[in-house]
C-alpha cells in the first residue's frame, strides 16, 4: 500500500514540489498518481445517480439568461461570477455583451473575479491584469483580482486530498457568500480541456504560491507537473473552493469557440475546428464537464479528433474519475433539452445536427 504522510512545514522540501513545501501541501512518500486519464469510459459504463444538468444550444445572451434561472437558486448575498477574462485580443473568450447582459439583467450585484497569472504575460502583475481586462472589454461589471496587493492569499482545506491538506487561494474569495463559475469549455495544454474544474481550480489559486503548488517540481520546469498527477491537484485545489461555498455555488459551461488551446494562450491559440454546441449548466460540476465531454465524444470522428486527441494525450480524463473519487459529484446524469420542453435528451441528440465551425 501506498502511504501518504502531511507535514505542513512552510520551510520543508516536498518530493517534487519545485520549491519550499508550501503551507497546507503534503511531502509524499510513496504516493502516486492514479490511471487513465487516457480513457474515455461510455456512460452505460459508469454507475452511481444521476444528476440534472441543462442545455440549450442558443448561445446569445437569451440562451444564457434562459439557462441561469435554472441554477440560480441557491446564489444569494454577495455573488462572485468567476470566469476567464483571457489574454489581449484573444479570439475565444466568452462575448462579452452576453455576460454583460446576464450580470445587468439577472445578477446586477455581481462581482467578476479572477486572480493574476503564474505565467509572465498580460495578467502577471496586477497592473498589467487591469490594462489586460480594458483591452478585453471587461469593463461594464466590477472584476476583483482576488489574488491582488490589497488581498493577499489565504489557505482553503482540502478535504480528503492525496496531495493537498489545504491550497492556496486568493483570500478575496473569503468576501463573497456564492459563486458561479461561468467557464469558457475548450482544450487547454495541461489540462486537455477545461471546464469548470479547470476554471476554479487553475482560476482561484493564486498566482504564486497555489499555482505553483499545481504545476512545479522542484528544480525543474514550470510546467513540470503534467498527466494524471497535474489533474489531481488540479482538482483538489477545486475541491478546496467548492467545499468552502457549500450549496451556494453553480456551473455553467459554454460550448463555443472551442479551440484546443486555453484562453491563456490569446491570439497564439489554434484555429478552432470543433463545432459549436450550445451552453449546460448543473449544481453538480463533475456531472457538466463530463456531460460536456461526452458531447464532444458524440460528435463525428471529422468534427471531434482535434479536441478527443488533446484530451486523451494530456490524460484529461483524470479530471473526471478524480472528482469521482473525490465525491464531489456525479458522472451520470439526466441532461435536460431547454430548447425542446424540457425532455431528457442524451449527449448524442445534443449534438445532432451541429455545423462545421464558421467564426463569427
Amino acid at each position: 500500500p501506498f502511504i501518504k504522510i502531511k507535514i505542513n512545514f512552510s520551510s520543508a522540501f516536498g518530493k517534487g514540489t519545485g520549491r519550499p513545501a508550501a503551507k497546507g501541501e503534503r511531502i509524499m512518500a510513496e504516493v502516486k498518481p492514479g490511471t487513465g486519464g487516457d480513457h474515455y469510459i461510455p456512460y452505460e459504463e459508469r454507475k452511481g445517480n444521476e444528476s440534472i444538468v441543462y442545455f440549450t444550444r442558443d448561445l446569445s445572451a437569451e440562451g444564457l439568461k434562459k439557462i441561469y434561472e435554472k441554477i440560480s437558486a441557491n446564489l444569494t448575498g454577495k455573488i462572485a461570477v468567476k470566469l476567464h477574462t483571457g489574454e489581449k485580443h484573444g479570439p475565444n473568450i466568452l462575448p462579452r455583451p452576453g455576460v454583460k447582459e446576464l450580470l445587468e439583467k439577472e445578477i446586477p450585484d455581481a462581482t467578476i473575479i479572477e486572480t493574476n497569472t503564474y505565467y509572465e504575460g498580460d495578467r502577471y502583475t496586477t497592473a498589467q491584469h487591469r490594462e489586460t481586462l480594458k483591452v478585453n472589454g471587461w469593463t461594464f461589471a466590477p472584476v476583483d483580482i482576488i489574488d491582488d496587493e490589497s488581498h493577499g492569499t489565504t489557505m482553503l482545506p482540502v478535504k480528503g486530498g492525496k496531495w493537498f491538506d489545504a491550497m492556496s487561494v486568493g483570500k478575496g474569495l473569503l468576501d463573497y457568500d456564492s459563486f458561479l463559475a461561468l467557464a469558457h469549455f475548450k482544450g487547454h495544454t495541461q489540462g486537455g480541456f477545461g471546464g469548470s474544474n479547470k476554471n476554479i481550480g487553475i482560476g482561484c489559486a493564486d498566482g504564486r504560491i497555489g499555482k505553483a503548488m499545481i504545476h512545479t517540481y522542484e528544480g525543474q520546469d514550470q510546467w513540470s507537473i503534467g498527466t494524471e498527477e497535474f489533474m489531481e491537484r488540479m482538482t483538489e485545489s477545486t475541491k478546496a473552493t467548492i467545499d468552502h461555498f457549500g450549496k451556494k455555488i453553480a456551473y455553467i459551461n459554454v460550448m463555443r469557440n472551442m479551440s484546443v488551446s486555453c484562453d491563456c494562450e490569446g491570439v497564439a491559440a489554434a484555429p478552432v475546428v470543433t463545432p459549436n454546441v450550445g451552453i449546460l449548466a448543473s449544481l453538480d460540476i463533475l456531472a457538466v464537464d463530463q456531460a460536456c465531454v461526452d458531447c464532444v465524444y458524440a460528435m463525428k470522428e471529422e468534427d471531434h479528433h482535434d479536441l478527443v486527441e488533446r484530451m486523451e494525450s494530456r490524460h484529461g480524463l483524470r479530471q473526471l474519475t478524480y472528482m469521482k473519487e473525490l465525491g464531489m459529484g456525479f458522472d451520470r446524469y439526466v441532461l435536460i433539452d431547454l430548447d425542446n420542453g424540457e425532455k431528457r435528451i442524451d449527449a448524442k441528440e445534443a449534438v445532432k445536427g451541429v455545423k462545421p465551425f464558421v467564426n463569427e
